[in-house]
């Protein structure tokens, strides 16, 4: 199961108009990248939860789907939770005993395969995949407390740095028995880190924990997302764009149907969408530009995500974060 009902509020404005899990790495919506990787494991039915812009969801992966698997989705009027939307596709796993639940906007080269053949061995009802982060990071994430024969021993959800007693944190990426189920009540706003996992515990139910050094992130904020896109451009990830390019000052990837001045400038990391045209004189320094851009002659963007369908005719710069670019900035920006 892919769960992505989620609004994806934390990425506004760029999913005012697409969802999240639609959201473009290096030119690849990241759904498609976690679909492939389901399907090169072996994975051919996939069930995903839409709510916010599901209707788009729906017609990526049903009609004339990019990833060849078998799709199928339920629709959630009211979002009730990471367990709840779990729950709503329980008829979707009566015929299996374990499955794997994962968040479409998780970036990452978990080896499943490992993380299955754990779970099977493990006996437990359920799963976790965690992964290491530095220390000073730990507040942003839920941390987990494993024992030394990979159980969850504690939760601690986004502790202050000086709180936190282990520099493991929850990936997202789980394996469950069918058994789980008993543990989710129906029509209810339920999650796993808030309620299920806690009453797993209290019912003297072991959690077992898959460690992982792999590459793993998300796009859940506008850093992570810009950083998860600069990592896929220099090859730290896969992501199945084939069109990554490096010269000595840039690593970039350039879509399809492009229209580049010769004189166009590359500094940094860059990506550039379908569609988009670069006129005479343009610099693009750490930019990111989505479909259907268009970059007026002698522009010069650095720290720069602009969304798609627009034509940029002011040079812009981010300072201390990164400046997003939509069709709501008129004094730089027009509508194409």
């Amino acid at each position: 199961m892919v769960m992505a009902a989620g609004v994806g509020s934390r990425l506004d404005p760029l999913t005012q108009s697409v969802p999240k899990p639609l959201v473009p790495v290096v030119n690849v919506p990241v759904m498609d990248i976690l679909l492939q990787k389901l399907k090169n494991y072996g994975i051919n039915q996939v069930i995903a939860n839409t709510h916010y812009l599901a209707d788009d969801i729906q017609k990526r992966y049903s009609q004339n789907s990019p990833v060849d698997i078998e799709f199928h989705s339920i629709y959630e009027e009211n979002l009730s939770g990471t367990a709840g939307g779990v729950k709503k596709c329980q008829c979707f796993f009566e015929d299996s005993e374990n499955f794997l639940v994962l968040s479409a906007d998780g970036l990452h080269d978990a080896p499943l395969d490992k993380i299955i053949q754990s779970h099977i061995k493990s006996g437990c009802i359920a799963t976790m995949v965690i992964a290491s982060v530095v220390r000073e990071e730990v507040y942003k994430y839920g941390v987990v407390v494993p024992s030394l024969d990979n159980k969850v021993l504690e939760f601690q959800e986004k502790p202050a740095v000086e709180e936190a007693k282990s520099n493991y944190i929850n990936t997202g990426i789980y394996v469950f028995n069918n058994k789980i189920f008993d543990f989710i009540p129906e029509n209810t706003i339920f999650d796993f880190a808030k309620n299920v996992f806690p009453d797993l515990m209290k019912a003297g139910e072991d959690i077992n924990v898959y460690k992982t050094n792999c590459y793993w992130s998300d796009i859940g904020t506008l850093n992570q997302y810009v950083q998860s896109n600069w990592d896929a451009l220099q090859g730290r990830v896969k992501t199945y764009n084939n069109e990554l390019q490096h010269k000595s000052d840039a690593f970039y990837t350039i879509g399809s149907n492009c229209n580049i001045d010769s004189s166009v400038k590359f500094k940094g990391n860059v990506i550039v969408g379908d569609n988009c045209t670069l006129g005479k004189g343009v610099t693009l320094e750490n930019v990111i530009l989505w479909n259907n851009t268009t970059v007026k002659e002698n522009v010069y963007l650095k720290n720069v995500v602009s969304s798609s369908n627009i034509c940029i005719f002011n040079s812009l710069q981010g300072k201390d974060s990164f400046r997003i670019v939509t069709n709501a900035e008129k004094e730089s920006v027009l509508t194409v």
